[in-house]
């Protein structure tokens, strides 16, 4: 008989420990979601450019069958522009202020 309530008194006690962390946990969530709500962030607008580019195209001069994959660019007048075909895969780094190609990278596979 003792076994069985020594066993029933540690069931209970882990019952209740597992129903404290759920009311803590559920606490803090909410306790975090009050706090994110009061404190909103800021928005951050960022310039999408920071010069001015000229109306004029510009030209990479790649071999025919090369095509553009994508265009990344971030703050400032470097824009990375990864080109397929044509040759190796490549990442060509274009100066937009200065019209011209400032570094490139080929992807070997």
């Amino acid at each position: 008989m003792e076994q069985g309530t020594f066993a029933r008194r540690g069931l209970l006690a882990v019952v209740i420990g597992m129903g404290l962390l759920i009311v803590l946990g559920t606490g803090g969530l909410v306790a975090i979601l009050i706090h994110r709500m009061s404190h909103p962030r800021q928005a951050t607008i960022v310039p999408v450019a920071s010069t001015i580019l000229s109306e004029k195209p510009f030209l990479l001069h790649e071999p025919a069958g090369t095509r553009i994959e994508s265009i990344a660019w971030q703050n400032g007048p470097v824009m990375a522009v990864r080109l397929s075909g044509g040759g190796p895969d490549r990442i060509v780094l274009w100066d937009t202020a200065a019209a011209r190609t400032v570094g490139e990278l080929d992807l070997v596979q």
